[in-house]
């Protein structure tokens, strides 16, 4: 099989995971960007729950997680050569810190009142 080292670090931790101690087939490489894609779409809905979701009717939810999934295709095209994943990963981290020391402070200011 080609090369890895022409792919993503995620993509190419996706397909070593797959192929494990055995060469690295076609179906090992399909699998790899199929969970690439997975984790993706699983990082960018935690960043837009976390940072952009507002309370909607479930048919315009449905019509925005379809438009979702939609990104995460043109998303995981740009993951073979840039660090999408990890750049996602990142950016939920921030997220996550950022609500909970929200979270906090206004527990903080709940209790001083």
């Amino acid at each position: 099989m080609e090369d890895l080292k022409a792919f993503s670090p995620s993509l190419r931790f996706f397909i070593e995971l797959v192929a494990g101690n055995s060469p690295v087939s076609q179906s090992d490489v399909n699998t790899g960007v199929l969970i690439q894609y997975l984790f993706i779409v699983v990082l960018t809905v935690i960043v837009y729950r976390l940072g952009f979701a507002k309370k909607l009717p479930l048919l315009k939810n449905a019509v925005i997680y379809i438009c979702l999934l939609i990104g995460c295709f043109i998303l995981l095209i740009f993951s073979y050569a840039l660090p999408i994943a990890e750049g996602l990963a990142g950016a939920a981290l921030l997220l996550i810190i950022y609500k909970i020391r929200l979270h906090q402070s206004k527990k903080q200011q709940t209790e001083a009142k």
